[in-house]
């Protein structure tokens, strides 16, 4: 990361993660020695906070309780939408239902997805990410989850206009061969996956 700083070629963080803040995100990196700071990161909260004020959406929000500030500007009453992160443990039956209540009770339900990642790894193993319960909640209404976050091609065109570059000029570095490296690919960039993180030397790929 450093030598990359150094050599002037421009940077973006791109992550998924849904269970902080962009500001309790960079600090954590920061204390773990990176130099990062909030304006180098796209995230999935902020963009879809912008299309939750562009189409005057009001949100049920599914999402960490530590991401929650990212909408403290957002009007969340008497929701016309559902938003879904990776909400860890806050991901129980009644949640899940309450989420399902409000889409079925629309007449054209919005579901709007940080991401649909199927897994991540943390310190303590694979954990399952949004987009297991994304699908649950598509499969139970019969509708299509809007993806704000990676693989989308909106957050990788957003991170490329904030850099100012066109896909064929950058090149995406991940461990998730789909979300990562199957994103910035469909996007028109080159791609390379690191053997760390979540990565998996067998993938079970679907078209």
């Amino acid at each position: 990361l450093n030598r990359i700083k150094a050599s002037g070629l421009k940077l973006r963080f791109c992550t998924n993660e849904t269970q902080a803040t962009r500001e309790n995100f960079v600090k954590k990196l920061q204390g773990l020695g990176f130099d990062i700071s909030v304006d180098e990161v796209t995230a999935p909260a902020p963009a879809a906070c912008h299309i939750l004020k562009e189409r005057g959406l009001r949100p049920h929000l599914l999402v960490h309780e530590d991401l929650v500030p990212e909408f403290a500007e957002i009007d969340k009453a008497n929701p016309n939408c559902v938003v879904i992160g990776d909400a860890a443990e806050n991901f129980t039956y009644a949640n899940l239902n309450e989420a399902f209540r409000v889409l079925i009770g629309m007449e054209k339900p919005v579901l709007i997805s940080l991401g649909r990642g199927r897994y991540y790894k943390e310190t303590d193993g694979l954990k399952l990410d949004v987009g297991a319960y994304m699908k649950a909640l598509e499969y139970a209404c019969d509708i299509q989850a809007e993806v704000v976050g990676k693989p989308a091609k909106m957050f990788f065109k957003s991170a490329l206009a904030e850099m100012g570059v066109t896909p064929q000029e950058a090149i995406m570095i991940g461990d998730d061969i789909v979300n990562d490296v199957g994103g910035a690919q469909q996007c028109g960039m080159r791609a390379v996956q690191v053997r760390t993180g979540k990565y998996r030397s067998v993938h079970i790929l679907h078209p």
